[in-house]
């Protein structure tokens, strides 16, 4: 042994042994890993991503995992809904590790765990609802069965996060499909013509309330309108009243003469009396023409103006006709009129 140890093979052992003992120090963590130290077989700590240093072996050993990678799990569970009817639901999950040494020492298989808790919030979501729910709104589900896992995930000490949880589809057995097809597609003609009545409605209700508001626009024009026209013939009854109570004898005689032009104004006639004095009531367009045919009147034998006694004091006999038939003209009690 001296022989050996001075011969130099003792120190190349030494050696050895020194490197062995600082490489099983050294410790290398990748960037998505976390490395669980283990002292004699227990816990000690974590090891963050990098470089490390620990005891040697076999003080000391580094248990790697992914801390980082999302894992997926999928399956279909055959689900009893709250109104008895069988569904395949499918499931797909989406976790990572959280805590990796509830991870190691948590449970004994935490992956495992994690599948059985899954269908079993899938199953406990799905078994409170109906049919029609879970065929059309899974979405609150997942939500519902997310949360549901978590808390089992944490009361078994598994040390996992889940991320997200879907149900992407869910269907009746193969036996019963075709009767539940039906099913489906009326519920869809059911929303569709709902989608299209509320379209209806969003169209019709606006032009009904434009409408109404139009009607109601107009109406308040035409009250206005009335309103004021009342006002202003009471207004010039008023005046008509102060002015007859002022000058009776000509307000009447004014009036007549308005009534009388009026009247005579939608009539083209010329009336004749007995006196063969003859009313000559020109019209405002034939105003200019008998200015320019003064001096023929003598040829057509009607005079340019009318007496002042006869405008004055008109024969009793044509007013009472004119005023009571104002339409048929005064009866001519002399030679007939003749048309303009």
């Amino acid at each position: 042994m001296k022989e050996l140890l001075d011969g130099g093979v003792g120190r190349w052992i030494l050696v050895a042994v020194v490197l062995m003992v600082l490489f099983s120090s050294f410790q290398l963590i990748g960037e998505q890993q976390r490395g669980v130290v283990l002292r004699f077989g227990q816990f000690s700590r974590i090891l963050q991503p990098g470089p490390n240093f620990k005891l040697p072996w076999p003080i000391e050993s580094v248990r790697k995992v992914n801390a980082t990678e999302i894992k997926t799990f999928s399956n279909q569970v055959p689900v009893l809904t709250r109104d008895e009817n069988i569904v395949n639901v499918s499931l797909n999950v989406q976790y990572q590790i959280s805590d990796p040494r509830k991870y190691l020492f948590g449970s004994r298989n935490a992956d495992l765990v994690l599948e059985q808790a899954a269908q079993s919030a899938v199953r406990e979501q799905v078994g409170r609802s109906d049919l029609n729910t879970v065929l059309n709104n899974r979405g609150p589900l997942a939500i519902a069965s997310k949360d549901r896992l978590q808390l089992a995930l944490d009361a078994y000490n598994t040390g996992l996060a889940v991320t997200g949880v879907t149900l992407p589809d869910a269907r009746p057995p193969e036996e019963v499909k075709p009767a539940f097809d039906e099913v489906n597609g009326a519920q869809q003609v059911r929303e569709r013509l709902i989608n299209e009545a509320q379209a209806y409605a969003a169209k019709v209700v606006p032009e009904a309330r434009g409408q109404g508001a139009r009607t109601r626009t107009g109406a308040e024009g035409y009250k206005q309108a009335v309103i004021s026209k009342a006002e202003g013939d009471a207004d010039r009854f008023t005046l008509l009243q102060e002015q007859y109570a002022g000058a009776p004898e000509v307000t009447r005689k004014r009036l007549w003469l308005e009534t009388v032009q009026k009247v005579l104004s939608e009539n083209r006639k010329v009336i004749g009396s007995d006196g063969r004095q003859v009313i000559y009531v020109p019209l405002p367009a034939d105003s200019g023409k008998a200015a320019n045919t003064g001096g023929n009147a003598g040829n057509s034998g009607m005079p340019s103006m009318v007496p002042q006694d006869v405008l004055l004091n008109p024969p009793q006999s044509a007013t009472s006709e004119a005023i009571r038939n104002p339409e048929r003209g005064p009866r001519p009690t002399g030679r007939e009129g003749t048309e303009q």
